[in-house]
């Protein structure tokens, strides 16, 4: 039988509460899990087939079954955490126990036996897993296409990219698939699919969110993190996924419940420092700064100083020294598949170039790449000594034909590289530092766009109360839902 809040309120009002509105209606039994699953699963069936977000899909009888036993769970007085019984897709690109696992690639397919230490701790916290999200190849590029699965669509506009690689996270996000999402970023892969979806995405600081299996050079660029509609479900979801653990020293020695804390916070009087185009150094797509120029308007009315800065390195630098790095992590990671010609034909182009850049490399290339970046850190940390946190555009391009797998040209000029399109996001990625992208408003086509803001070493917390007072001043994505959750939205 349904809940008199069920009763009171469609499935599409379930889909549309906040992640922490729902948590909070679960706990006190206001909403059933059974009715959250099947709500969600209604809403997959309805949006799903138009952009192709959620993949390896349990069978529905299973999930209800599960939901059915997290209601046990509470009606005996337990509860798992915070996500018992929410429904979650985790990112194709993280092993899930007992859950179809593909990386984007038909060489990786398989069903591991372990999960994956994030995966793992949303496991504990009660979320109950459905399916995965779509994700580019490997995780490279900003393109969510593979040869397993195919391509995911923009939430906004189906014939567009939805970004990447957490491209299946976001667009499941912003059409109310999942409460919240988990994705991983290298080079921007939380950043610039939320930036696309007009939802939220944090990249924690290297270790907040340790990862086990993280071999030296991966764990200085990558990290997971979180993904939602609001600045305060990713706060909560971080929570959930932070945190030191035994034998992993370079993760951060802090408790991720302080992520759970209301984020409200005065920040006036906060230093910030507008990047624009590097100094002229970067290439947009007509609109994407003047839209998130006109985004700097909210902080200066929360009472902040907004000034012009540059880096204190050149770009050109520090764009040779991430390929140098990046390259070197990929052909560590994917070096075994590239040297078995039969294996290196199902690799798509983008991944073959990348690996034989990094196996060309010479034990000085990647000492000096690292020198390089110390000696960039030094710089930054003297640019915080003047600001608070820096601001820059999520993307240099708007979301683009879903057909095409990189733009070979930004605003005229050539792109020399799979991801020189998406060099803005490298300056916090290169870093380690936390980045967060928020929504900043859309161009006159209705395509969204993201504004980063970016904080110094561990000030995870920091960068996310400024979001939310961001947010507070601006509600894009309260107040844009996209026509799909519009049109299936239960009046």
């Amino acid at each position: 039988m349904a809940s008199r809040a069920a009763a009171a309120h469609g499935p599409g009002d379930i889909v549309a509460l906040t992640a922490v509105a729902l948590a909070r209606a679960i706990h006190a039994r206001q909403l059933s899990c059974r009715e959250v699953m099947a709500a969600y699963l209604d809403q997959i069936d309805r949006v799903n087939g138009a952009v192709n977000a959620v993949v390896a899909l349990r069978e529905r009888a299973e999930l209800l079954d599960e939901a059915d036993e997290r209601d046990r769970m509470l009606k005996d007085g337990k509860s798992l955490g915070w996500m018992h019984g929410f429904p979650h897709a985790v990112k194709d690109l993280a092993a899930t126990r007992g859950l179809r696992t593909t990386w984007g690639s038909v060489l990786l397919d398989s069903v591991p036996e372990v999960d994956e230490l994030f995966v793992a701790r949303l496991r504990r916290a009660g979320a109950i897993f459905i399916g995965k999200t779509n994700a580019s190849e490997f995780g490279l590029g900003s393109q969510t296409y593979n040869e397993v699965y195919g391509v995911t669509r923009n939430a906004y506009d189906q014939s567009l990219t939805a970004g990447g690689s957490s491209g299946g996270a976001a667009v499941a996000v912003a059409l109310r698939m999942v409460p919240v999402a988990d994705g991983s970023d290298m080079m921007g892969s939380l950043r610039n699919p939320a930036a696309f979806n007009n939802v939220v995405g944090f990249r924690p600081s290297i270790g907040r969110v340790p990862d086990a299996e993280a071999a030296p050079g991966v764990r200085e660029l990558t990290t997971d993190g979180p993904m939602a509609r609001t600045v305060e479900d990713v706060a909560q979801l971080l929570a959930v996924m932070a945190g030191p653990e035994p034998g992993i020293p370079w993760a951060i020695p802090e408790d991720g419940a302080r992520f759970a804390a209301a984020l409200d916070s005065d920040v006036s009087g906060r230093r910030l420092a507008w990047l624009g185009d590097l100094g002229g150094a970067l290439t947009f797509e007509p609109g994407v700064l003047a839209l998130c120029q006109a985004g700097l308007a909210p902080f200066t009315r929360l009472g902040c100083e907004v000034d012009n800065a540059n880096l204190p390195v050149a770009v050109e630098d520090l764009w040779r020294c991430w390929l140098l790095l990046r390259q070197s992590v990929v052909a560590a990671r994917l070096g075994a598949l590239y040297s078995d010609p039969s294996k290196r034909r199902r690799l798509k182009p983008e991944a073959q170039w990348e690996i034989a850049q990094g196996l060309s490399l010479r034990p000085d290339d990647v000492l000096s790449a690292f020198a390089m970046r110390e000696d960039y850190l030094r710089r930054l940390q003297s640019l915080f000594g003047r600001f608070d946190f820096l601001l820059a555009p999520a993307a240099q391009v708007f979301p683009f034909d879903a057909n095409c797998h990189w733009p070979s040209q930004v605003d005229g000029r050539d792109m020399d590289t799979y991801h020189r399109w998406m060099e803005v996001v490298v300056p916090a990625s290169l870093a380690g530092w936390p980045a967060v992208s928020v929504p900043a408003g859309f161009d006159a086509r209705g395509l969204p766009m993201g504004l980063q803001i970016i904080g110094p070493p561990r000030s995870d917390r920091a960068v996310l109360e400024v979001a939310y007072a961001y947010q507070q001043e601006t509600r894009w994505a309260q107040q844009n839902p996209p026509s799909l959750v519009r049109a299936t939205r239960t009046e």
